[in-house]
């Protein structure tokens, strides 16, 4: 069971738009699927770029977008536990989650034109989720991927 429409749509807009950092990183295309699978897309943009001189996605960009995938997933993991039925009950787990340990793997170089970021529950207890995230580019080729352990309740 997931969380009414309009609390979908709060979270969704507390992501995108209400936390500053993620309106740099410039995500866009939020998705939660039926399955619990969190999918987000990063357009590639200047100010994205750590490797100058190969024109490559910054390494804190990619951690911070598999945070925030790993941490939504992890939310709508608990959610299963204790399902948010307004707009001001979702914003308030989410106001409350945060993370406990983050790992990233960085496969290769990040290029392209955009990159999506997934991320699926691998375990939601009352208190703590843990997560599995990956990073693609425009060609589907992985990126990075991580394991994220979020704080919950």
């Amino acid at each position: 069971m997931e969380p009414p429409p309009e609390t979908l749509a709060a979270l969704v807009e507390a992501v995108e738009a209400k936390v500053p950092f993620n309106r740099v990183l410039g995500l866009e295309r939020f998705t939660v699927t039926d399955d619990g699978i969190v999918s987000v897309h990063v357009p590639m943009r200047e100010e994205l770029i750590g490797n100058f001189t190969r024109r490559t996605l910054h390494g804190g960009v990619i951690s911070a977008t598999l945070d925030l995938v790993g941490g939504i997933a992890a939310l709508f993991g608990a959610a299963g536990n204790r399902i948010p039925e307004t707009v001001d009950e979702g914003l308030e787990i989410f106001a409350n989650m945060g993370t406990i340990d983050l790992r990233v793997d960085y496969l290769r170089p990040g290029t392209g034109s955009g990159f999506e970021a997934t991320a699926t529950v691998l375990r939601a207890g009352r208190r703590v989720a843990v997560t599995r995230m990956e990073m693609t580019d425009d060609q589907g080729r992985q990126i990075a991927v991580g394991t994220g352990t979020y704080i919950v309740g």
